[in-house]
């Protein structure tokens, strides 16, 4: 091998990783960074590499996407299933579907092609993009209420099957006009979402059951969890089946399962999943030629500016209308329509296929996932907040360390540096309110470790080592939490001064508070209001205005609301369902 090639592909990962930063300075997506930089180095840019293996292109690609959709998989929790299962199916379905009609019939209209190839366009960037939502998601500080993260993310971890179906479908039409393309392609989309999602489903439980069975060092058991996840992968495809799919669901199974050493894995698998995505997007800069795509900056820009203002707007609407999504709820999915890298590796298929316009289907599809992060990735996070999305967020813990010890269960060592204007004061750990089953370890200051005696004051800038188990974490955080909230996420701005329970009837409120609620019996409890309203599933941050008071749900339990939070004479600076 070249050593010069080696040279470029490491000082490019270098200049893309100090580069990164700029990405919270600007407002700038840093996928958008990685895929510049590849530009950059290209055959048209100041670095004059020449890349067009596109067959090699399209294995790194697809695993370097299978490690992102595992890596997302695995920090999806099991509960948010239950209020975005649904929904994200919609769209990844029929979603999906409407999307590449749209969008077709739009490139059919502004580049002139044949309705065929108009069509293989939109199946290309009809998927929104697993690797750039958990970026944005995950990597901008938002803490969004969970009906609305939990159908983003399923819908971009499950959209794939659906988009790579059209693809293929319409580049064999293309390529051939064999009788019996329409029955094989129903036969590939029921393999596709079929045998994708029983193998992710069995192959997550198995790298679980395997992960616990087997004692390793501790460093081989994320490696353990890629390689068999990359198995579960390969295997679905060579069968048919989706490998994107399945790969995303052992990961939510993997991520829901009591698994040795988890802590450790998704350290790991973090630091993996962004490697995939430098090399992925470095790669996909270092493809296209950037002169290329001013030709056909017209028209792609109409094509992106209509995906974005009216196709995907439109199929949110017409996916989600029964589910009880509120405005601001769906006018925020519908700015998620985030194109990424998905589409760009979509668009390899005809070139792989040798169809005549295959190069100028390339361009246009990546210059569609240009506008989107730089249009939608820049504005997401502002947009959040102006739509008041986000819900109050706990403090996670600086290091979490598994003991993978038996007699010591899932108790984990977690550390939390006390900082924020609270512990300007020194107060006693023994006036801390700790959640049961989780002990004081010890108190690190200036690099000394002092004895957790109750009588011990601590303060800012000491790091507290706790002994506690995952399921403490969410109560133990906000003991701990030491962040200045915004103004507008500050628990008793945004939930109120009272706290109620959620079987409270209305006319106890009513006769407590002084307060009379025309619109609803006295006999409903609060939790049945949210019920009301949101159709079944409420989420913590939902609202529901009674005249001078609004709910708002504080904690949930399945589909039930177990606390409440009252503001009083606050409908003018809450936003209304």
């Amino acid at each position: 091998m070249d050593p010069t090639f080696t040279l470029i592909g490491a000082l490019m990962l270098v200049i893309s990783i100090v580069l990164s930063p700029l990405s919270s300075r600007v407002g700038m997506p840093v996928l958008l960074i990685f895929l510049v930089v590849g530009m950059m180095m290209g055959e048209d840019g100041p670095g004059g590499v020449n890349f067009d293996n596109f067959e090699l292109a399209f294995l790194i690609a697809n695993l370097a996407l299978g490690v992102i959709l595992l890596d997302g998989g695995m920090r999806t929790r099991a509960e948010t299933f239950r209020v975005g299962l649904r929904p994200a199916l919609m769209l990844a379905t029929l979603g999906v579907f409407i999307t590449a009609f749209g969008a077709g019939l739009v490139a059919w209209w502004v580049f002139d092609l044949h309705w065929m190839t108009a069509l293989l366009i939109g199946a290309i960037i009809s998927s929104t993009d697993a690797a750039a939502v958990f970026s944005l998601l995950q990597g901008r500080g938002l803490h969004l209420n969970e009906r609305v993260s939990a159908t983003l993310e399923i819908e971009s971890g499950s959209n794939d099957p659906m988009a790579i179906f059209l693809t293929l479908m319409l580049v064999t039409l293309i390529a051939s006009s064999g009788g019996n393309a329409a029955l094989d392609s129903l036969v590939m989309l029921v393999k596709q979402f079929g045998i994708g999602a029983i193998l992710g489903v069995a192959g997550g439980f198995a790298i679980a059951r395997l992960a616990n069975l087997i004692r390793l060092t501790p460093s081989l058991y994320p490696l353990l969890v890629v390689a068999a996840g990359m198995v579960v992968f390969s295997g679905t495809n060579a069968l048919g089946g989706s490998g994107f799919l399945a790969i995303y669901l052992a990961g939510v199974v993997i991520g829901n399962q009591s698994v040795r050493m988890m802590p450790m894995i998704l350290q790991v698998h973090d630091g993996m999943a962004w490697l995939a995505q430098l090399c992925l997007f470095l790669m996909l800069g270092l493809l296209v030629t950037p002169s290329e795509l001013l030709g056909l900056a017209g028209g792609g820009l109409v094509l992106a500016l209509a995906l974005i203002f009216v196709i995907r707007p439109l199929t949110v609407l017409v996916t989600l209308w029964p589910f009880g999504f509120n405005r601001r709820e769906l006018g925020f999915i519908s700015w998620v329509g985030l194109r990424g890298a998905v589409p760009i590796v979509l668009a390899l298929f005809p070139i792989i296929a040798d169809l005549p316009e295959a190069q100028m289907i390339f361009h246009v599809a990546f210059f569609i996932v240009l506008v989107s992060l730089v249009v939608q990735g820049t504005s997401l996070a502002p947009l959040a907040r102006k739509l008041r999305l986000e819900v109050p967020a706990g403090e996670d813990p600086y290091r979490r360390l598994p003991l993978d010890v038996p007699a010591t269960g899932d108790h984990e060592l977690m550390l939390f540096p006390l900082r924020g204007e609270i512990w300007q004061a020194a107060r006693p750990l023994g006036q801390l309110r700790l959640p049961e089953n989780t002990a004081v370890a010890g108190v690190f200051r200036h690099r000394v470790c002092y004895q957790p005696r109750p009588d011990l004051e601590v303060r800012s800038g000491d790091v507290v080592a706790m002994f506690a188990t995952p399921a403490a974490l969410t109560e133990l955080g906000k003991v701990m939490s030491g962040r200045q909230a915004p103004k507008h996420l500050a628990e008793r701005a945004f939930f109120g001064d009272f706290v109620l329970n959620g079987d409270a009837l209305l006319g106890d409120v009513e006769q407590v508070y002084g307060i009379e609620f025309d619109e609803l019996p006295p006999e409903l409890s609060l939790a049945e209001c949210f019920a009301r309203r949101t159709k079944g599933h409420p989420v913590v941050g939902d609202t529901v205005t009674l005249g001078p008071v609004t709910l708002v749900a504080r904690a949930t339990e399945a589909d039930q609301v177990t606390k409440v939070g009252l503001k009083m004479d606050s409908s003018q600076n809450s936003p209304s369902r």
